[in-house]
């Protein structure tokens, strides 16, 4: 006798641990560039360089990337900018079980915030949340039918399994340029930038999968045109490509994550030597998983009328795929200007943030709570002090309906902006709407009861000869025709034919004749 036995591919999460750390520095401002009067705006970004496991810790060095805007009133170009770092050296516990795995890790800038300690030194302070995962991938190795004589009986069950077809890391390189409008002066400096990832679209197709999405661009510059020293420029660069992905089918279902990993913008001069162009480049970092549905018959049981046959079994514990949902919600509200700010004359460039506070699980509903975190950076009426900005947050509480998902379910959601709008209702008010993207994955954890061996040994023969040859049997609740058959050493076959029964369906009350098999070999 022989078992045949087939590989799945199984993936679980292992173990998950977070850090959230402190960053509080302050910065003299180079002697290059005049006093401070005032803040303007900052900006910041997280940047890992290393990540190491060490005896069960995780050892993590990166840097928080930061860019402050501030307004002087020692200069004729009264807007300027600081730039530096804040690097970090950061250990995360972790799971023994874990030491030696490779870690998915994602931050998230929680908070940051400056301060003027006076007009030669600022302080930068943020939290950072570091969130670590471990997921195992494996094979799992279960009987799914057995070989040997005729008279060996078998039984498969048809299960449901989430198979990991695809799971590693890749980057996408997107490099561009733009060139400033004719009706807007040279660039002498960059003063502030943003550079966002929206609308990001995947197909997958044989062996390869198609990504296009959109890259939304905003500076903020000194200009060489001495009536109009400070301009800004926003537009939008469409990128497209395809990524090579062995192991994947158009039928499949993706999970695929993008962040920014880099990304840079150099001044290079126009065909007439100008500095006109910028020249774009960003880095993505791609998560890639991909995974199919498939509905495998494995062994359930086995036996035979001539041999005392034990099934070896063992539980496998892996997770199958519930539900993925992709929902959007729009959410609007209006901010003000504080009271100590000058009105807005005109909105130059507005970013926001989508940060969840909590969730919520509710039947086979995920109540998602947080918040839009709004930055709007605006020119205003006031002369001395020319440009500002004001920031909001707009509370939102959604539920997302995940048919299917269980109590003890894993899920993750990734949030994400589609589109962000902001409009001036007056010098005062400015009124936001946006589009907001819950990516929702839910995995259920199965444990599922598999044979991995058998164990055959000689029939008891003196307990056979003691059984009648022929006996009379009536149906009871939780009989099936297997279990008869496997009860009384015979087969199923043996009491359909005798019974003259068309199918192995039996209810309750149901009158059996049953001869025992075995009794041909004794």
């Amino acid at each position: 006798m022989e078992l045949i036995k087939k590989n799945i591919h199984m993936n679980k999460l292992k173990c998950k641990s977070s850090l959230q750390l402190t960053l509080d520095e302050d910065f003299n401002v180079p002697d290059v560039k005049p006093d401070i009067s005032k803040i303007i705006k900052e900006q910041g970004d997280i940047k890992i360089n290393e990540i190491k496991a060490m005896n069960g810790k995780l050892l993590i060095k990166g840097a928080l990337g930061f860019n402050v805007l501030y307004l002087s009133d020692e200069d004729h170009r009264p807007l300027h900018n600081i730039s530096g770092e804040i690097p970090f050296d950061e250990v995360v516990n972790m799971e023994q079980t874990c030491a030696d795995d490779e870690p998915i890790l994602k931050w998230e800038l929680e908070d940051l915030t400056t301060g003027l300690i006076n007009s030669r030194k600022l302080s930068v302070k943020s939290i950072v949340q570091l969130n670590v995962a471990v997921e195992e991938l494996y094979d799992e190795e279960t009987a799914v039918m057995i070989e040997g004589p005729e008279d060996i009986q078998y039984i498969n069950k048809k299960i449901e399994v989430t198979d990991v077809c695809v799971d590693k890391k890749d980057t996408f390189r997107i490099k561009d340029e733009i060139i400033i409008p004719s009706n807007k002066g040279n660039i002498l400096n960059l003063l502030y930038t943003d550079i966002g990832l929206n609308n990001v679209e995947v197909r997958l197709l044989d062996e390869r999968f198609s990504i296009k999405g959109i890259i939304p661009v905003f500076v903020l510059y000194e200009s060489e045109n001495e009536e109009n020293s400070i301009e800004y420029y926003e537009t939008e660069i469409p990128f497209s490509g395809v990524v090579d992905c062995s192991g994947c089918t158009e039928d499949m279902i993706d999970d695929i994550t993008f962040n920014i990993l880099s990304k840079s913008i150099e001044i290079k001069p126009d065909l007439d030597g100008e500095e006109r162009v910028l020249d774009i480049e960003v880095i993505l970092d791609m998560n890639i998983k991909v995974y199919q549905i498939e509905e495998p018959e494995i062994l359930c049981d086995v036996y035979s009328p001539c041999k005392e046959i034990t099934p070896i079994v063992r539980d496998a514990v892996y997770e199958n795929l519930v539900i993925k949902n992709n929902s959007k919600y729009r959410i609007s509200d209006r901010i003000r200007v504080p009271e100590n700010q000058p009105k807005i004359l005109q909105i130059c460039h507005a970013n926001g943030v989508i940060k969840i506070d909590d969730i919520l699980p509710e039947g086979s509903e995920l109540g998602v709570e947080g918040v839009l975190e709004v930055s709007i950076l605006y020119i205003s009426d006031d002369d001395r002090s020319p440009l500002n900005s004001v920031k909001g947050a707009i509370p939102f509480a959604q539920a997302i309906e995940l048919k299917g998902m269980k109590p003890d379910s894993n899920y993750d959601i990734k949030p994400s902006i589609d589109q962000l709008s902001v409009m001036m209702l007056d010098g005062d008010e400015i009124e936001v709407k946006a589009t907001m993207n819950l990516n929702t994955i839910v995995f259920d954890k199965i444990a599922e009861q598999i044979i991995t061996d058998i164990e055959v040994a000689e029939l008891d023969l003196e307990k056979l000869q003691e059984m009648p040859g022929i006996i009379g049997y009536v149906v009871k609740s939780d009989d099936t025709l297997w279990k008869i058959a496997k009860k009384y050493y015979t087969t199923v076959d043996s009491i359909m034919s005798i019974n003259d029964l068309e199918d192995d369906n039996i209810k309750v009350g149901d009158k059996l004749i049953i001869m025992k098999t075995v009794g041909n070999v004794l």
